[in-house]
């Protein structure tokens, strides 16, 4: 099987990756060639996907039986991927977002079915829209896509919350770390190396075309084990204060969208669809194992201990502002 990543070395891509090198795809790589994740055995093509003139002349006379654009965001990159990969691929996969789905959600659990409406985050808007040219594009033409949607997709790298590494430094120094509400709304978190499973079962499968699956954990954590989870695993006490969500927005505007449009939210996910099409799916990796990559990273690997002052500063004045002060 030949098959192009555009981007393929970001947290969940790579993973990915390299599940479908060691599956004996003919993977190729479209990008720039920056990132710090190295993929063996992977044919690399530098250039700019959005530049469709010199992606055109790059692609001329290749064909794929799979084309996947990790890092299609907006109308325009798939109007875009449109253009470009009509005709020269069996199968186009788009990386939507579970985030996409309506908020607040009116039953549980969530299944592809749910409806695209998130008033809350553009990004969740926009990923709809697209997903909704492609399947219009299908309907008109043919066009051979496939729609999946993750949903909190992590690495060794990525820390489960929007304040980065900045949040691990604050548990180790003993500060005050903010949990949104009250802490006991569910979550999933899913290991990029399950998820690579379930993505790479629907690689050439025409079943898939048309469709829309959601690829998730069926563990489900609420926040205050997560926090909970990680500050056990630094050997520190939980110092965390509660604030409900709308008033982080209120004072943090740049991580209000992402929560009040996603992780505010219970969510559980019925993978019954993903499962059906792909049996050997099933996520073998809680997150008390995954954080021990986490924490085990962050220990290992001095330059990535960055810690951000405006967002010290940011967490400071929300619980100064929440009490008063």
């Amino acid at each position: 099987m030949k098959v192009l990543f555009i981007g393929g070395t970001g947290i969940i891509s790579s993973a990915v990756s390299k599940l479908a090198v060691k599956s004996g795809v003919e993977l190729y790589h479209l990008n720039r060639g920056k990132s710090h994740r190295k993929i063996e055995d992977v044919k690399n093509i530098i250039g700019d996907i959005r530049n469709i003139k010199e992606t055109k002349k790059v692609l001329k006379d290749e064909h794929f039986d799979v084309v996947v654009n990790w890092i299609s965001f907006v109308p325009e990159h798939v109007y875009a991927d449109i253009e470009i990969f009509s005709g020269i691929t069996d199968q186009y996969i788009f990386i939507s977002s579970a985030s996409a789905y309506e908020k607040p959600i009116s039953k549980l659990p969530i299944t592809e079915e749910t409806p695209l409406i998130n008033p809350f985050w553009q990004y969740s808007r926009d990923k709809a829209e697209c997903e909704q040219i492609l399947l219009d594009a299908h309907k008109k033409s043919g066009f051979p896509v496939t729609i999946v949607r993750p949903s909190h997709t992590y690495d060794n790298t990525l820390i489960p919350t929007d304040w980065g590494y900045t949040i691990l430094d604050r548990m180790i120094k003993g500060k005050k770390v903010i949990i949104p509400g009250d802490g006991t709304s569910l979550w999933v978190l899913t290991h990029n190396t399950d998820f690579a499973v379930g993505f790479l079962g629907l690689f050439g499968l025409k079943e898939a075309l048309g469709e829309a699956f959601h690829i998730t954990s069926d563990e489900l954590l609420n926040w205050n084990q997560i926090y909970k989870l990680m500050a056990d695993e630094l050997g520190v006490e939980l110092n965390a204060i509660h604030i409900p969500s709308d008033f982080i927005a209120k004072y943090y505007p740049e991580h209000g969208a992402g929560l009040l449009g996603d992780k505010s939210h219970s969510v559980i996910f019925d993978n019954s669809k993903i499962k059906k099409l792909v049996p050997e799916f099933q996520c073998k990796i809680p997150f008390s194992e995954g954080v021990k990559e986490i924490i085990a990273w962050y220990r290992n690997n001095p330059d990535w201990q960055v810690v951000d002052d405006e967002i010290n500063k940011s967490v400071e004045d929300i619980i100064k502002a929440y009490n008063g002060l």
